[in-house]
């Protein structure tokens, strides 16, 4: 059992996975930051200077001033502000790997497109199946002369 779980786990496809959730995990920070610190301070002077970190509902109807206060106290709360920044890091973060998946859809199809534009220029010669030139007139392979 631990040699199958080693090589479970020394497998390219469990590393690459751990890979991609410590570099997610730090991307995520990115983002986030990206979001706290630059795009939602242009929105709230535009609204008004709101801090949309700091929208709340209290539930409690002791009217605090900021989130922090009733956070604090014990209050119960609805952090609408705070659910605005996380819908739009997701949206953030879901246009970035929209992005990257695009790319990498075009590379393929380049790539695809180059093995098919490579095989419409060339022919098997009928008598040693050797791939030769559409415009060869003998096969450079077995000499054999070819058909127009």
């Amino acid at each position: 059992m631990l040699n199958e779980f080693r090589q479970f786990i020394l497998r390219g496809s469990v590393i690459d996975l751990a890979v991609a959730v410590i570099v997610g995990g730090a991307f995520n920070k990115i983002i986030t930051s990206l979001v706290n610190d630059v795009v939602m301070p242009p929105i709230g002077l535009v609204l008004a200077k709101v801090d949309f970190a700091n929208l709340f509902i209290d539930l409690s109807g002791k009217g605090y001033k900021s989130l922090s206060e009733a956070q604090q106290a014990g209050a119960p709360t609805i952090n609408y502000g705070i659910f605005l920044n996380n819908v739009i890091n997701f949206l953030i973060v879901g246009f970035v790997v929209f992005m990257l998946i695009r790319s990498v859809n075009r590379l393929q199809n380049l790539k695809t497109s180059s093995s098919t534009a490579e095989e419409k220029k060339t022919k098997d010669c009928p008598f040693c199946k050797m791939s030769i030139p559409l415009q060869a007139n003998r096969c450079p392979y077995c000499t054999s002369e070819l058909d127009k």
